[in-house]
Order: C-alpha cells, then sequence, then structure tokens
C-alpha cells in the first residue's frame, strides 16, 4: 500500500510537466550565447557544438597492431630509435573495423607483417548500441597545453579529464598478476622526487579548460613512497578538493596511525583494490590473507574520514563469479561503500604476450558487467539502467552553467568515448538497506535532453535551477522509487551532488573538517554508483578513445593518455626508461630491499577486527574453476612455466627421436660415438679412425 504522499508527488509531476510546457517554450525565445568562464579561454559549448567521434557500425577506426608495436618500443627503450618517432610517425598504426558478427561487436584487423587480429568488444549488441546513441559529445577541445599535451597520435585532444594520475613510485609491495604495469619486474626503480611531484601539480593546473578533477596517486603501491604524505597535502593547497590513493590497502590496514595522517593530509578517496569477498577469491593475488586485509583498511580508512571506492579488475574465469557479491557486500554496508569500480581486464603488462587460447577465455567486456549484475544480483537492465560514463557530461554543462563565469574551477566532466566507460546508479536506504537503480525510477535519457535544452537557453543561475527541479520531477515516478524515498530526497541529492544552491552540506575543500565529514554522511540515502571502466590492449585499441581520454597520466614528458601510457605504444616503459632513477641493485645497495607479499605470504595484521556486515553467504571459499575444466593457463606466470615445460617436454621427445634415429636408420649401438684422431704433422703414418655419421655438419 502506497503512502498518501506517494498520490501527492504524482500529481505534482503531471503539474511539473505541464509547466514545463510553458517553460521550454518561453526558453527557445533569444537564448544567451555561451559565457567564457574564468577557467576556460573558450565559451562553454552547446549540445550542437560538441564533436562526436564516427560511432555505430560497421565503421573503420586507427588502431595498432599486437606484434608490431612490442618491437618497435623494445627498440626505443634500447635505443636504437629515437622516442621522437612517436611524434612524427604513425608506427605500428594500422586500420580497423567494428563490424557485427554472430550476435557479437568485434574488432577485426590485418596487419601486412603479422597478419589477422580480431578481438570482442561486445557480446550484446543492443547495449554498445545503446551506449553510443546516449553519447552527449565531448567537452570544450584542450588549450594552453602545448607543453603537456604532445605525443603525436596519442595527444589527448579533448577535455581536461576526471582523475590526474600520478605514479609516485614503480615499486610495489605485492607480485600482482595481472599488472598492467609489470611492477617489481623491469630491472630498475622509477621513483618521482619530491621537486617532480610538486612540477607536475603546478602543470597541471595550467592547462585548460582547469576543471575540478580528482589527482590520483597510484604505483606500484603509492603509499611505500616516502613523499606519499606530503604528495596528498600539496595536491589539497594548489586547490584540488578529490584527491585519491589507488592502493592494495596494505599500508592501511597495518597501521590506523598512517590512515589518520593521510585523511589529515587532505586524502578524500582510496581506490582500494578489491577482487571478491573472502580470501578465496583473492587467491590469484598471491597473499595469504588479502580479504582480511581489504576489511581491516576498510575499517581504518573510514575512521580516519576517508570514502572507499573497492575497484576490482575483472578476468573471465577468475572471478567474475564475484560480481554479485562484491556489489551485495556494498549493498550491506552503505554508510561505508558508496561507489563501486569494475575494471574489465586489459591484457598489457604482464599479459602482453598472452596466447589466443587465453585471451578469448579470460576476455570481459562492459556488457558483460552489465550482464553479470543483472544476472547475479536482479539489479538493472542493461539498456534502460546502465549509461555511458560520459553522459554525466550533460549536467556538468548545468553546474558550469548555474556556477557562472567567476567560478575559478570548471566541475568534473567525464568526456571520454562511449565505449570507454559505463555506470549504474542505485539508491539505498541506509535504514532499511533497500535498493533500486535510479533510472528505474528516473526516466534518465529524457532527463539528460531536457537538461539540455536548459543547457542551450543559457539563462541565469536560478532560472537554469527553476528549470533543473521541472525536469527532474517531470521525469520521476514516485511509485517505483524506494519506499521511503520523496521527492524533496531527490532535490536534496542532486543539489549536494552539483552544490546548485550553496546550501551547506558539509564542505569538501581542502579546509574541510570531521563535521563536515559527519554532515555529508547523514544523508539517509547513499547514492551508490557501480561504475565499469574498460581499458584498452593492443588487441582492441582505437585512437578516437585516446584523444578523449579522462584519465591523464601526469609523468616527466607532459601528460599521457591513459591508454597511450600502459597500453598503446606503452609510453610507461619509456618514460620511466628515459628517467630512471636507478637500477635494482643500485637501489638495493642504498636503500635495502622493501618487504614484498607474495607466494602465499600474509601480512601481519595488528587487528583483524572490523565492524563491516558480512554475509556468510556470500564469502568465496574456494577459487574459480572454469579454466581448470577447459585446460586453460590463468595467469602470465602460469602461461609461461606451461610454456617452459613444453619446451622441455619437446626437447626431451627431440632427443628420444635423435637416439632412435642412432640406433635403428644409422644402426648406431647408443653408446658416444668415437671421436676423430688429428694427424700430428710429421707423423709417419696414418692412424685408422671412423667418421661417424654424428661428425657431419659440426
Amino acid at each position: 500500500m502506497y503512502k498518501p504522499i506517494k498520490y501527492f508527488e504524482k500529481g505534482l509531476t503531471y503539474l511539473a510537466r505541464g509547466t514545463w510546457a510553458v517553460f521550454e517554450r518561453a526558453n527557445r525565445i533569444r537564448q544567451n550565447p555561451g559565457f567564457i568562464p574564468n577557467w576556460s579561454d573558450q565559451p562553454l559549448l552547446k549540445s550542437y557544438q560538441k564533436v562526436k567521434p564516427p560511432l555505430g557500425w560497421p565503421r573503420t577506426t586507427d588502431s595498432l597492431c599486437p606484434k608490431c608495436v612490442p618491437e618497435i618500443r623494445q627498440q626505443i627503450v634500447d635505443g636504437k630509435l629515437p622516442h621522437e618517432i612517436l611524434l612524427n610517425e604513425r608506427v605500428g598504426e594500422i586500420k580497423a573495423q567494428i563490424i557485427e558478427r554472430d550476435g557479437k561487436i568485434l574488432m577485426v584487423k590485418d596487419c601486412p607483417k603479422h597478419g589477422h587480429f580480431e578481438d570482442v568488444m561486445a557480446m550484446d549488441p543492443d547495449f554498445f548500441r545503446h551506449l553510443e546513441e546516449v553519447f552527449p559529445g565531448s567537452d570544450i577541445r584542450s588549450h594552453n597545453d602545448e607543453t603537456l599535451h604532445d605525443h603525436g597520435s596519442s595527444t589527448i585532444k579533448y577535455g581536461r579529464g576526471s582523475v590526474l594520475t600520478i605514479d609516485l613510485t614503480n615499486r610495489c609491495n605485492m607480485m600482482c598478476d595481472p599488472c598492467f604495469m609489470d611492477a617489481n619486474q623491469v630491472g630498475f626503480v622509477h621513483e618521482l622526487s619530491w621537486e617532480d611531484i610538486k612540477t607536475m601539480l603546478d602543470n597541471a593546473i595550467s592547462l585548460k579548460p582547469r576543471r575540478q578533477l580528482s589527482v590520483q596517486f597510484s604505483g606500484g603501491e603509492p603509499t611505500i613512497s616516502p613523499y606519499f604524505i606530503d604528495a596528498v597535502r600539496y595536491a589539497r593547497e594548489v586547490g584540488y578538493n578529490s584527491v585519491q590513493a589507488a592502493t592494495n590497502g596494505i599500508e592501511f590496514a597495518k597501521n590506523p596511525e598512517f590512515a589518520r595522517l593521510a585523511a589529515e593530509a587532505g586524502l578524500r578517496y582510496a581506490y582500494l583494490q578489491f577482487d571478491g569477498i573472502g580470501n578465496a577469491a583473492n587467491e590469484h593475488r598471491k597473499v595469504g590473507n588479502l580479504f582480511d586485509v581489504k576489511l581491516r583498511a576498510i575499517e581504518n580508512l573510514h575512521n580516519a574520514g576517508v570514502e572507499i571506492v573497492p575497484v576490482t579488475t575483472i578476468l573471465n574465469g577468475i572471478n567474475n563469479e564475484q560480481v554479485g557479491r562484491i556489489i551485495q557486500f556494498a549493498l550491506d554496508n552503505p554508510r561505508k561503500i558508496a561507489f563501486l569500480s569494475f575494471q574489465p581486464v586489459s591484457f598489457t603488462g604482464r599479459d602482453e604476450e598472452i596466447t589466443d587460447e587465453r585471451r578469448h577465455a579470460q576476455r570481459y567486456t562492459l556488457s558483460h558487467l552489465a550482464h553479470d549484475v543483472k544476472n547475479q544480483t536482479g539489479l538493472g537492465e542493461p539498456t534502460r539502467d546502465w549509461f555511458p560514463i560520459s553522459f554525466m557530461g550533460t549536467f556538468s554543462d548545468w553546474s558550469d552553467l548555474v556556477h557562472g563565469p567567476a567560478n575559478d574551477w570548471g566541475s568534473l566532466n567525464c568526456g571520454c568515448h562511449p565505449n570507454c566507460g559505463v555506470g549504474m546508479a542505485v539508491m539505498i536506504d541506509k535504514e532499511t538497506k533497500e535498493s533500486v537503480p535510479v533510472t528505474a525510477f528516473l526516466k534518465g535519457e529524457q532527463l539528460s535532453k531536457d537538461i539540455m535544452k536548459i543547457n542551450d537557453a543559457a539563462r541565469g543561475k536560478w532560472l537554469s535551477i527553476f528549470g533543473m527541479a521541472l525536469a527532474l520531477m517531470k521525469n520521476y515516478d514516485p511509485f517505483k522509487a524506494p519506499t521511503h524515498f520523496k521527492l524533496l530526497d531527490l532535490l536534496q541529492k542532486f543539489d549536494k551532488t552539483w552544490g546548485a544552491t550553496g546550501r551547506d552540506y558539509g564542505k569538501v575543500s581542502g579546509d574541510r573538517t570531521e563535521e563536515d565529514i559527519k554532515k555529508r554522511r547523514q544523508d539517509r540515502w547513499n547514492f551508490l554508483f557501480i561504475a565499469g571502466m574498460w581499458f584498452q590492449d593492443l588487441f582492441n585499441y582505437d585512437f578516437r578513445r585516446t584523444e578523449r581520454c579522462i584519465i591523464p597520466y601526469a609523468t616527466q614528458q607532459g601528460e599521457i593518455s591513459f591508454c597511450a601510457y600502459n597500453t598503446g605504444m606503452g609510453w610507461r616503459n619509456i618514460v620511466e626508461k628515459m628517467h630512471m632513477t636507478a637500477t635494482l641493485t643500485k637501489w638495493y645497495e642504498e636503500h635495502g630491499r622493501h618487504e614484498i607479499f607474495a607466494g602465499g605470504k600474509s601480512v601481519h595484521l595488528n587487528s583483524t577486527e572490523h565492524s563491516l556486515k558480512l554475509d556468510e553467504a556470500i564469502i568465496t571459499l574456494d577459487v574459480q574453476h572454469d579454466l581448470d575444466e577447459l585446460g586453460i593457463a590463468k595467469t602470465a606466470r602460469e602461461e609461461k612455466l606451461r610454456a617452459q615445460r613444453e619446451r622441455l617436454k619437446q626437447q626431451q621427445e627431440n632427443e628420444r627421436m635423435a637416439k632412435l634415429y642412432r640406433q635403428h636408420i644409422l644402426k648406431e649401438d647408443g653408446e658416444e660415438p668415437p671421436k676423430l684422431v688429428q694427424l700430428q704433422p710429421g707423423s709417419a703414418k696414418t692412424p685408422k679412425q671412423e667418421i661417424t655419421p654424428a661428425g657431419f655438419g659440426d
């Protein structure tokens, strides 16, 4: 039985539709031009001015050969080719077609030297089509960026990005497989100095449009850098209000004081590696008690005031069965988890030389994710509730309009290619744990179209806010919302997210206090965002995605697209070798060896206590066995061991066949053939000798 307020709210939605019809017609009259804000030298874009890449299929794009690129990269790393070749030539590049075949979307391409390659882009064409159809277009073109964006065909061209990544060190305290940077295996240390860190953060502010992107310190494991806390503090000082750490959580789990110091310095988010529920689900990371580490890290970080984002690298046959369990874990703990990031595996780093057999078996796409969420949790319809993360760009445009030209920072804008990332928002009642996808009760696609009309009119702050309120109300269905959710909650949630009216929900700026954190956490409703970010590898590389990258890497050679840095031409290998700190031998002599948890070694924890709700039914007690049943290797390490065994087996077989040949064809007795006798100068006579067949060809 619905509460009376639901019927009242339904009436308001009808009223809002009528009011919207009048408002929208009036808004078409003498629309204002887009203004130029302080944070850009170019005006805000109208929806019809936004650039889009070629979409739909079949289509042709620019890609890379998975065999040519590693060869060329190695020549650059070895000093046989200058790195400038990547700026001036299209080395390793080939054309690719994106097509539909047998109910799947594929990328197919041919290299004149290495032949044919193909890989799956999506296992659901309708889902793939939906993502591309609702893509709103790219952000303002990057400018004032000549010194930071100069990487040939890999250059970022649009927007400012959403997450500026800075690798503090390539050292790590784990030996993960997969690992896109091949940590602890490259034979040298690349670790940023304090001057490097400050320079990168200072440079990042100079680029326009200057948006309030997040700064994420990564690695390796960033917490083992001696400058981690200082880097967090400096990032907040120069103006970034969202500072993150991409971490395995070991240091935070071991030491609550370390978590407190990081929070005091300004750490707002911990992107916590989190591959499943239970130690068995994390077994492929080869740390004996890794799940216990995660729980303790969440406890310490949350108590310190840091928000936690579990980040899951998904591989078919390894942990794809964990998707639903991880989401259930978040649903059970809405006061501690407000964001989930699933990252389908990118076959690069340790996995760049993957066999076709394992690649096809382990390939996981964003369409897999949407369907796994529905099948494993019952949450969400793939083509109704999932959108490209760039879909939020329309809302960012509205925020920029509302905050006006005097603002020093633009809103965060996720303007990436629709094939890069997706998301589904779920509204959770923290008290009852009831959860409903937001777009089940709010017409997302129509809402976006309505907001575009508000943005294109470019009215003043309060008219734009009024228009947003009408758009939310007319697209809201109170009967499909959570039981206790009210229309007022929806309006406040949007206001809290975008800071439109100036109401105090708790500051997020660098001077935020514990009271601000508590105030923001008091909200009864958790807006859980389930995201999927699919980084490219050489088998599905698309330069139309690279030029719209929203996760640039700040390096000593400028800011480089995430995929161009870690996959693509592999700028990481080149930059780190160019700016190498020391060889491993030299580093160990001067600094000693840091502790590495691998081979099943456990992390010593002073306590394993936590206040998280952990349902026994979702704890995994055994590893996933799909690939075992198929006889396919699970990791690059296992693949190499199998290859070594196969080579040894082949060598033994060759020796056995050679022995049989000598015995049965050449009629040898199996003993060592006599050695040839060399005549000595001046000998009176030639000793009798036998020249055996084994001597020929030596």
